[in-house]
């Protein structure tokens, strides 16, 4: 008798080049199928380091994580290669310094996590790899059986059974079976299709049930053939070739065999309509082909601006390089973000991607060394001013020193940055020579020139105006004047000192009424003594407020994903988004007494 295998087995020998995937077994893959999964393997993803770490934290955290192997192992390559990038960057830099290669040593911040994650996986993927030989194995003895109750359904049938059922039963039982080992498949394969045509023999015996089970076969091809008949026009190429794999396997497991005059008209409607699909596959390559041009070009873009911006027209200074810097990371995440390129051109593009990068951070690191440089000179200068200052600090020849700490201090302003390690130190050097001076200056001159009872009556009608202020709009800036007007007042009777004490009453008041810190108003006035003072009071304060906010921050490291969203920790974020703000400000007052201005 000739069965459906035998057909199949025959029209491969006729025919090489046509494709026949009714006597392959499940473990062969057909040479259709071969050229779907090439056109899926065209397809790389960019994706960046961190991401990279995330998406295989989400796959450990799944629960069959040891199934997605390929998948976990092209990120680990990713963010492998991305590590090492990153280190040979640093080893340019390192060695750019003068450094020597083989001194150079750098454990990569996501080294450790990286290894962690491999290690889990390892661990997971044994785990599933034992899971799957179990199931395999209770997949064969199923399928074993299977196989017994098919060989007894034409050897010992008893009368009655209703065959075209049980065989039903059967195939569709043999169809859900899970997988079992390659090496085991074949010949469990062979054997099952062996005592089906068997089967199907003794059903030439029996007419009636061989009609039925050709015509419910039938019916299936043509239903298989239908549904190949609407992929024609799907509109995404990959899903209609994925389908069409799927019905390739329901035509070869369920739908055969059929009578004798159906059986090579309707493969070959199938067959025809199979390779009209396959042509498509060429749409499907020319709009990859199509996106990975785009892609190209932008990412030569990306590369194009960065080069350009390692070149600056123009005379560079710090600003432009902190831009540059931020330009730069920006159009480095958007480059990992655009999709692949053509492959024959992929390691071009970050090769070249990567010099770029390497060529910006040169560029900007010589940059930076030469205003190291320029730092050394400015520091040389102000320590003359400095210096100078000491020598003068006592002189009392009123007409020649005057003018002379006048123009020190004019000086010292125009004078760039100097290294931030002596930044603090230079300055206190400094203002304390000044301020020896000029409390000397004023100790000899003052009490020639205040005239002390004005002076109260002055500071009499401040105070009251003081107490007048509301917190309406604009009550901020009274108060700012309020005070500089104080500031510029002399002294007062020493019976009538108490006006200062009551005035700073008033003064805190006010700024509580105002929700303003008395260390963040804008005054001018102050003697030397007083703003070194406030920059004590401010430094102070902002030490406070660092070691506030760490202490904040740290109580959220202890919950799991902390986020603003969340209910319990909203007022600790909003706690620690106005303590920011606040000691920006100060900060920025403390810069504006530093710098005298």
């Amino acid at each position: 008798m000739t069965t459906e295998n035998n057909l199949s087995e025959n029209e491969e020998k006729k025919n090489a080049n046509e494709v026949s995937l009714e006597n392959t077994s499940n473990d062969s893959v057909s040479p259709h199928e071969e050229e779907v999964e090439s056109v899926e393997d065209q397809e790389e993803v960019e994706i960046s380091l961190a991401d990279a770490l995330k998406e295989m934290e989400k796959i450990i955290n799944t629960p069959n994580a040891g199934e997605n192997f390929k998948k976990f192992n092209l990120l680990k390559e990713k963010a492998s290669h991305y590590i090492h990038d990153e280190i040979e960057d640093k080893k340019h830099e390192y060695v750019e310094a003068g450094n020597a290669p083989e001194n150079f040593s750098y454990e990569h911040p996501s080294q450790s996590r990286l290894s962690a994650l491999v290690n889990i996986f390892k661990e997971k993927h044994d785990s599933y790899q034992k899971g799957q030989e179990e199931e395999q194995k209770k997949s064969l003895d199923h399928r074993q059986n299977i196989i017994e109750r098919l060989k007894n359904l034409y050897t010992n049938s008893e009368p009655g059974t209703n065959l075209f059922k049980s065989i039903r039963e059967i195939k569709e039982e043999w169809s859900k079976a899970g997988q079992v080992a390659k090496s085991e498949f074949k010949i469990l394969n062979n054997n099952y299709f062996h005592h089906l045509n068997q089967f199907y023999q003794m059903l030439d015996l029996n007419k009636e049930f061989l009609e039925q089970e050709y015509s419910h076969n039938l019916e299936k091809r043509q239903h298989i053939i239908e549904r190949a008949k609407e992929l024609e026009n799907e509109p995404v190429i990959q899903k209609a070739l994925n389908e069409l794999q799927y019905l390739h396997k329901l035509w070869k497991e369920e739908a055969e065999p059929v009578a004798e005059e159906f059986r090579e008209k309707t493969w070959e409607e199938f067959k025809e309509i199979s390779n009209k699909i396959h042509e498509r596959k060429s749409e499907l390559s020319a709009a990859i082909e199509s996106e990975q041009t785009v892609n190209l070009d932008k990412k030569n873009q990306i590369i194009a601006e960065i080069k350009k911006l390692s070149e600056p027209a123009e005379t560079s200074n710090h600003n432009y390089w902190q831009n540059a810097i931020r330009r730069v990371e920006d159009l480095r995440s958007e480059f990992l973000k655009t999709g692949s390129v053509p492959r024959k051109l992929s390691n071009q593009n970050w090769n070249d991607f990567k010099t770029t990068l390497r060529g910006f951070n040169t560029t900007k690191n010589n940059y930076y060394k030469s205003l190291k440089g320029s730092q050394q000179t400015n520091l040389e200068e102000k320590l003359k001013l400095i210096q100078t200052a000491k020598d003068n600090m006592n002189n009392e020849e009123w007409d020649i020193t005057v003018p002379l700490f006048k123009k020190l201090q004019e000086d010292w302003k125009k004078i760039g940055h100097v290294p931030k390690s002596m930044t603090n130190k230079i300055w206190d050097d400094f203002r304390d020579a000044c301020n020896t001076f000029f409390n000397n200056y004023r100790e000899k001159n003052n009490t020639s020139t205040d005239n002390w009872k004005e002076n109260y009556k002055n500071k009499k009608e401040l105070l009251e105006e003081l107490k007048t202020v509301t917190n309406e709009d604009g009550s901020i800036e009274k108060i700012e004047a309020i005070k500089t007007a104080w500031n510029n007042i002399g002294k007062v009777p020493r019976d009538k000192i108490s006006i200062n004490s009551e005035f700073n009453k008033a003064l805190r008041e006010k700024l509580k009424l105002n929700k303003i810190n008395e260390l963040e108003l804008k005054e001018e006035g102050l003697s030397e003594n007083q703003l070194t003072d406030k920059a004590r009071k401010i430094k102070s304060q902002i030490s406070d407020l660092e070691a506030e906010i760490v202490k904040l921050e740290n109580n959220l490291a202890f919950f799991n994903k902390p986020s603003r969203e969340n209910p319990l920790l909203k007022d600790t974020f909003d706690t620690i988004d106005q303590k920011k703000a606040h000691l920006e400000t100060l900060r920025q007052n403390l810069h504006s007494i530093i710098a005298g201005e």
